[in-house]
């Protein structure tokens, strides 16, 4: 009897199981045949396209227009599953005539290289101090997000090199640290050759990006904004450094800590945001004396695309106060 129940259990749980193991084998097949991973990819800015080779051996792109005169800007775009120049180019556009400007697209997006290799915080702290390298100044730096971690870093490597840290809605600054830095073994899991573009996939439609983008708008999100998305998320290798994200690899346990390091002027531009909070701020501006902050209202992440004009004075505000190049 026991056995004759046993088998009937099995039974069940494999009824069960077996259409969501059809549908996951079904989408790993279409994933495979029946999606474009080729898709064509404009640039993000309409400017320059510039590339180097960075000192991993791996080619790097950024975008620039030396048309402006003084000290210049380099702008940072965070790390999620379609992130690119693209979302700095509000602001690229507003200076392009005012200043040099530089965004880069960061390893593994954009037209920089995506290969499977370890994407770390180091990493991406050396990219943007390659760039730095390559433009030959010291420069304003405007970071997103994840990237501002990342700009933060390479401040504290070579604080020479960066004049100032403008930080749009930092992530590192909730108020609990984290804990570890990812999980080695999520990060295999997700990246099983079987799956790991399926699962990619599956978080990289535009269904998917609109949810992600709405949650960082106030307004509606711009379709042109969803297209870029789409496009430079359905790339060859453009799931490689996402997972890594995805898996926690790319975060610094206490990165208020190294906030509280930083020996640049720094401004911390910020409101609301579905993906982080800012509960540590406050101490860095009562403990600090290179901290400075501003509350961009309303927005929830992205204030360059839907608060432009107070983003912009802000930040001027901010550089006024620096010694002349």
């Amino acid at each position: 009897m026991a056995k004759q129940e046993t088998r009937s259990a099995a039974e069940g749980v494999a009824a069960l199981l077996s259409p969501v193991v059809g549908l996951a084998l079904g989408w790993i097949g279409y994933s495979a045949f029946g999606i474009n991973h080729h898709q064509p990819l404009p640039s993000a800015i309409d400017a320059e396209r510039a590339a180097f080779v960075d000192r991993h051996g791996r080619l790097q792109t950024y975008y620039v227009e030396r048309q402006g005169s003084g000290r210049p800007l380099l702008l940072v775009h965070s790390i999620n599953a379609a992130a690119s120049a693209y979302e700095m180019r509000p602001l690229f556009e507003f200076y392009r005539e005012r200043r040099p400007v530089y965004a880069l697209d960061l390893p593994g997006f954009g037209y920089s290289d995506r290969a499977d290799r370890h994407y770390s915080p180091d990493l991406y702290a050396h990219a943007i101090l390659d760039t730095v390298e390559q433009i030959g100044n010291p420069v304003d730096v405007v970071a997103l997000s994840l990237g501002c971690e990342f700009a933060a870093r390479a401040a504290l490597i070579a604080p020479e090199r960066i004049n100032s840290l403008a930080m749009i809605s930092p992530t590192g600054l909730q108020a609990t640290p984290r804990e570890g830095q990812g999980n080695s073994r999520a990060l295999s899991l997700l990246a099983f050759p079987l799956w790991s573009q399926a699962f990619f996939d599956a978080i990289a439609t535009r269904v998917s990006i609109r949810y992600f983008l709405g949650q960082s708008l106030v307004g509606p999100v711009d379709e042109g904004m969803i297209d870029y998305a789409y496009q430079t998320a359905h790339q060859p290798g453009a799931r490689f450094a996402p997972l890594a994200f995805l898996a926690g690899m790319l975060f610094t346990p206490d990165m208020a800590s190294l906030y509280e390091r930083l020996t640049v002027p720094v401004l911390a531009l910020y409101d609301e945001d579905a993906f982080t909070s800012f509960e540590r701020l406050p101490d860095l501006l009562r403990d600090s004396s290179h901290w400075q902050a501003r509350r961009i209202t309303p927005s929830r992440g992205l204030p360059q695309f839907e608060r432009l004009a107070d983003t912009v004075h802000a930040l001027n505000q901010f550089w006024s106060a620096q010694p002349p190049l």
